[in-house]
């Protein structure tokens, strides 16, 4: 269980949260990522497999987001991770995101969905 501890009307509150719904609140957060469009490929950077995990902190409401970009140094990893930000304050529970990008294992086409390999015409 995770517990959060805040203020609310001056008095402190604590939220718990069961393992079950921390996994919900990270299928939220997924979900939302889902919105993020990487702007050179057109698709979302979920089906482009760019992130490798999502973690939640409910004691701090922190979002984790490990994820990596299509090449190193891409001109637009700032835009993707405002994005990214800005999609997950639509996650309630979430009251802060760090983003981590990470190379190992490298990105590859093979990490893409369906969807996505469809859309691109890649086989």
């Amino acid at each position: 269980m995770w517990t959060r501890n805040y203020l609310k009307g001056g008095f402190p509150v604590s939220e718990t949260y069961t393992e079950q719904e921390v996994q919900e609140i990270k299928d939220r957060i997924t979900t939302a990522l889902e919105t993020v469009i990487d702007p050179e490929l057109g698709i979302d950077i979920v089906n482009l497999g760019l992130i490798y995990e999502v973690d939640f902190t409910g004691e701090t409401g922190e979002a984790i987001v490990k994820m990596t970009l299509t090449t190193m140094g891409c001109p637009l990893a700032d835009v993707i991770t405002d994005n990214i930000h800005d999609a997950l304050a639509d996650v309630e529970e979430v009251k802060n995101v760090e983003v981590k990008l990470v190379w190992y294992p490298a990105w590859t086409t093979d990490r893409m969905s369906r969807y996505a390999r469809i859309a691109l015409g890649i086989r």
